[in-house]
């Protein structure tokens, strides 16, 4: 550091020179204002900026586990590799970059809103700095969160966190979507995901589990009962699955699931269990629907 600092001063008289006679640093050396150098045009440091940004970074994984669609569809098609029987295939990274694509293809809509209405005004300089940053770019995703749990009916899970921080929940019609702010939010969505994710899970599991019971019962009644009933049954669920084109049922019943920029939420909560329950062996389309006695009632733009 030493070094480097030594490097800026002139060498030489001739060098100083350069410098219109005057040595930086030295006693005659203009002191350069404050900040010169180091702000931008909102006012904040270039090393503020750089922090900010490696923080944001550093939570981007987590930010995209809390807030988008990442965690009902990884849940689901973890479930369903279980459910088949093949613990490792497809591999794990499969099953990560398919939840991934799937979230990206889902979040879309609502990361143009993002850009849209928060990142284009500000590099335009429309925004005069980073509370309005953040209001504009948090609104798309509070919506998108909002849509979810109203389409699931998982109200519950809002009226927990907000008992917990000391709000009146007693007249529900008295509450707006304002009402609720991230940090009773995120987690909300995050519990109303896991429920999701599970109840779709349970749904896909049943098939296959019926054809390990039939299995184990062809099994005991020939008097087969040290034969492992898995070993028999895995070539059945993966030619059943394969015949029925399972994949494209539970990932279609997956994207069917979730609310986005023109699709009805009430329609998207009962689509979402269609076809997973008994899903190839009796045709059966069994609908859940869960519908809560209390509602947040707010209009969108709240």
């Amino acid at each position: 550091m030493i070094g480097d600092a030594a490097r800026l001063l002139p060498a030489s008289p001739a060098d100083a020179a350069t410098y219109g006679g005057i040595v930086p640093g030295g006693p005659d050396g203009p002191v350069p204002p404050a900040g010169v150098g180091t702000e931008n045009r909102d006012g904040f440091s270039v090393a503020l900026n750089i922090m900010v940004l490696l923080t944001v970074l550093a939570l981007a994984p987590s930010i995209m586990l809390m807030t988008t669609c990442f965690v009902r569809i990884l849940i689901v098609l973890a479930l369903l590799r279980q459910a088949i029987g093949t613990q490792t295939v497809p591999p794990a990274q499969v099953i990560t970059g398919l939840a991934l694509f799937m979230t990206a293809m889902v979040m879309a809509p609502t990361m143009e809103r993002v850009w849209d209405e928060a990142v284009e005004p500000w590099q335009a300089g429309e925004i005069a700095g980073y509370d309005e940053l953040w209001d504009r770019a948090r609104q798309p995703i509070r919506d998108y969160m909002f849509d979810q749990i109203e389409a699931t009916g998982n109200w519950s899970t809002v009226y927990t966190f907000l008992n917990y921080r000391g709000v009146d929940t007693s007249e529900p019609s008295a509450l707006t979507r304002a009402d609720v702010d991230l940090t009773v939010l995120v987690p909300a969505y995050m519990l109303s995901e896991l429920k999701v994710g599970f109840l779709m899970g349970f749904r896909v599991y049943l098939p296959f589990l019926v054809i390990d019971m039939v299995i184990a019962s062809v099994l005991i009644s020939m008097s087969m009962m040290m034969l492992p009933p898995v070993l028999i049954s895995l070539p059945f669920k993966l030619l059943l699955f394969v015949l029925v084109d399972g994949w494209s049922l539970v990932v279609g019943s997956l994207l069917e699931s979730f609310v986005t920029e023109g699709m009805s939420a009430r329609m998207s909560a009962e689509e979402a269990a269609i076809g997973l329950l008994l899903l190839p062996l009796v045709g059966a389309r069994v609908i859940w629907r869960s519908r809560p006695r209390d509602r947040l009632e707010a209009p969108r733009e709240l």
